[in-house]
């Protein structure tokens, strides 16, 4: 008995430094994230923010500095010439997405502008990790704006369901994994995609078919060490070695080879990857892996974080159904989860409000109306009027509620259309409409 007292005296003792070590409770069978090494550098000390693929933290309530993640990352930022380039490009008015800096950063958007412009073509890629049946609105502004693209440029699109990487993270069975995929696809294809340019592929599902595929998995994989891993995404001794190899899976769809049903085995085509900023990591991996495979480097567009309901600072849950404003949600509850949770940059009373007036810049309402209302005089004269106080917290939950509402029964309407026969179609390899 006295042995386990000490012992447990000494696991006490012993989660306590760690804490104070990592500033993170201990947790069995999870690594402490190395925020040195995947913060390039900069500790949490000199800098709020933490952005790694699994984990975005800051304790600003306007949200990420994006202008010191670009610095930070060594990315370009998508300035007002590479969106007029983009307009004269492709003929059409930029997606407010890029008119309201939803979309910040690049890599060498102006390479895939030069192809294009010299009737080169390239194709898109973009993904989603099915981690639970039920997507948010958040989950949408990457293929929202991937619709979008693949539109004006006419080009095909490849989107990769990574439910192997919520295998090897998360508590699930690799048969839930799969059916998440499948659910997730349904949300994805009711975005409006064209099957006929469009693969969408679940990687448990995909890999054992293509040996495109699996090649480039293992030339990438040849050409990063395990120290390269671990510097850039925090892996530990204890972590499976599935975590480790995983990189190399999201970076494959990089490559045109590995689509050879599509693109008749040609390896020279560029891609282009619309993602969140938190991805950038696998991809900055597959830059640095390209060249040395002979392949193109993946150009990429990253965008802003989507905001959790409670504000900028809190990371959206899907095991929390108030952070979140979910396409499986009702009109009434919508409501409800808007006027309860939605962070308000207003006033503590009426009378102040009107005399100081909002903050636009920390209001979850409004940052969630600049995704969502395709208006830009509306928009403004909503800022004008919230930051004059004329317009109280309550009246711009309305119009967020009155906006989102109707998009979201959109949605639901759509997907209600979708089969698993149409699922099927989007998930079988092969050829599209386009000639390569």
């Amino acid at each position: 008995q006295d042995e386990i007292d000490a012992a447990v005296r000494m696991l006490l003792s012993l989660k306590l430094s760690y804490k104070t070590a990592t500033g993170q409770d201990y947790q069995a069978g999870l690594p402490p994230r190395d925020l040195t090494l995947i913060n390039n550098g900069t500790t949490k000390e000199e800098d709020e923010d933490f952005v790694d693929p699994w984990t975005v933290q800051t304790s600003n309530a306007k949200g990420v500095d994006y202008d010191k993640l670009i610095v930070r990352f060594g990315s370009s930022k998508i300035d007002t010439d590479l969106i007029n380039r983009i307009e004269r490009a492709t003929g059409q008015k930029p997606h407010r997405f890029l008119r309201r800096g939803i979309f910040f950063s690049h890599r060498d958007m102006d390479q895939i502008l030069d192809a294009y412009e010299n009737k080169k073509s390239f194709y898109l890629y973009t993904g989603r990790g099915p981690s639970s049946q039920a997507m948010h609105v958040g989950h949408l502004i990457p293929f929202i704006f991937t619709k979008w693209l693949q539109e004006v440029f006419d080009v095909p699109l490849v989107i990769q369901l990574t439910d192997d990487e919520k295998y090897l993270w998360k508590d699930l069975t690799t048969e839930k994994a799969y059916e998440y995929a499948k659910e997730n696809a349904k949300d994805i294809i009711a975005c409006g995609f064209d099957v006929n340019k469009t693969f969408i592929f679940s990687d448990l599902d995909y890999l054992g078919t293509s040996t495109g595929f699996y090649k480039n998995i293992v030339k990438v994989q040849k050409h990063v060490t395990f120290n390269q891993v671990k510097g850039i995404f925090g892996f530990t001794d204890s972590d499976c070695i599935g975590k480790i190899s995983f990189p190399a899976i999201q970076a494959a769809p990089s490559f045109s080879s590995s689509f050879p049903q599509i693109f008749n085995g040609k390896e020279n085509i560029q891609c282009l990857i619309p993602c969140a900023i938190d991805q950038d990591p696998y991809f900055r991996m597959t830059r640095d892996v390209a060249p040395r495979i002979g392949q193109p480097k993946p150009a990429l567009l990253h965008s802003v974080f989507f905001p959790a309901l409670q504000g900028a600072q809190t990371k959206m849950s899907a095991s929390d159904p108030n952070s979140s404003i979910f396409l499986t949600d009702t009109p009434k509850q919508i409501k409800t989860k808007i006027n309860k949770h939605a962070f308000s940059g207003g006033r503590d009373t009426i009378e102040e409000h009107r005399k100081y007036g909002g903050n636009c810049d920390v209001d979850v309402s409004f940052m969630y109306l600049t995704f969502f209302l395709e208006d830009d005089d509306r928009l403004e004269q909503l800022k004008q009027a919230y930051t004059s106080g004329e317009l109280l917290t309550g009246e711009l939950k309305k119009v967020l509620i009155e906006t989102l509402q109707p998009l979201i029964a959109a949605h639901q309407e759509r997907r209600k259309q979708v089969t698993d026969e149409m699922v099927k179609q989007f998930m079988t390899p092969r050829k599209l409409a386009f000639e390569f």
